[in-house]
């Protein structure tokens, strides 16, 4: 039988919150590998908040997708069938292969998996981008010590959980900020933050500044908005702000209304000395992957680390469900089941 390759493409770009209409399913036969190829079965696929500024064709860090494109993510895969000599049917490995079944890969950027070490699908969060981005951004840029308040945003997501963790390991007090008060009761009773607040609360400001009566040495941002206006004001002197994102403001289509807040925002980052800066994961720091795989594999055998999955079953479902991690209704690393193991 004639194998049938599901793609998911970019069909329109959005003009603020993306929609269904966005997005095109299309279906086409899948093509036998040529000498030095691979075909790959999608099993699991990665979303993640970086695939909205994808969409739109402003100027960014990364090329955008073309309308008509698959969908850019990355995917975990098994080698169905090989023309390469460096892999075998049967291979499980990582690549940013897209929205889709089926790829031809001619094997550059492929990343072999071994699926004793760790459920392969872990290679799309705590052992892949999501992990090595708190692991870089809060060790390189935030330089945490012992005794120092942490903050994070998103304090539940693939990323933000990751960063609390290890901000526990080296001896900070820990302060999450997260999306519901079922998030909060996970950040503080199984992730062991030391304190979690709903962004959702009328009186978010004052319930940090209760929960950090020190100040804060280490915000982590991942959000943006009027979560990153409740913690300027109690940023310390040479405090390090590791810039991973604005999810808040990825779906805006002008500047927010009301008064122009940079100027308070450079006062503060000048008189308090405060370092804040931003980091492309793999541009900035991919040559030190191999020291993150070994720690972030070691911090995870010996139980140190805890892990949360959402999966959602169905390639045919990511549209909706990457609308929903826009709106924060994931609840972990979410990873879209594309076929069982």
């Amino acid at each position: 039988m004639t194998r049938i390759n599901r793609r998911i493409l970019l069909a329109s770009r959005p003009q603020g919150a993306p929609v269904a209409e966005n997005f095109q399913l299309d279906q086409q036969p899948v093509a036998a590998p040529a000498a030095g190829q691979v075909l790959l079965r999608t099993h699991y696929l990665s979303l993640d908040p970086y695939m909205r500024g994808r969409m739109s064709d402003a100027k960014s860090y990364a090329a955008p997708v073309q309308l008509g494109e698959v969908m850019v993510g990355g995917a975990v895969s098994k080698v169905v069938e090989s023309q390469h000599p460096g892999f075998a049917a049967g291979d499980w490995v990582l690549g940013y292969t897209g929205w889709q079944d089926y790829a031809l890969s001619d094997g550059q950027g492929l990343t072999k998996l071994n699926p004793a070490l760790a459920p392969v699908s872990y290679a799309l969060g705590i052992l892949g981008m999501p992990g090595f981005t708190a692991y870089m951004g809060l060790l390189d840029i935030g330089q945490p010590k012992a005794g120092e308040t942490v903050v994070v945003a998103a304090a539940t997501g693939a990323v933000g959980a990751m960063v609390g963790q290890i901000a526990r390991l080296q001896g900070c007090r820990v302060v999450g900020i997260a999306g519901s008060e079922e998030k909060c009761r996970y950040a503080r009773d199984e992730l062991g933050f030391d304190a979690c607040i709903n962004h959702h609360a009328d009186d978010l400001p004052q319930q940090l500044a209760e929960a950090c009566p020190a100040g804060i040495d280490v915000y982590f941002e991942n959000v943006g908005g009027k979560v990153f206006d409740a913690v300027l004001p109690l940023l310390n002197s040479r405090a390090r702000v590791p810039l991973c994102g604005l999810i808040a403001q990825y779906n805006a289509t002008a500047l927010p209304e009301g008064p122009d807040r940079s100027p308070l925002l450079l006062r503060t980052l000048l008189t308090k000395r405060i370092r804040m800066q931003g980091f492309i994961i793999f541009d900035d720091y991919g040559h030190r992957y191999p020291e993150f795989a070994t720690q972030m594999g070691e911090w995870l055998a010996a139980g140190k680390l805890k892990y949360r999955e959402h999966r959602v079953a169905g390639l045919e479902n990511a549209p909706d469900v990457f609308i929903g991690l826009l709106e924060g209704r994931n609840f972990g690393k979410l990873v879209v089941e594309v076929a069982p193991e």
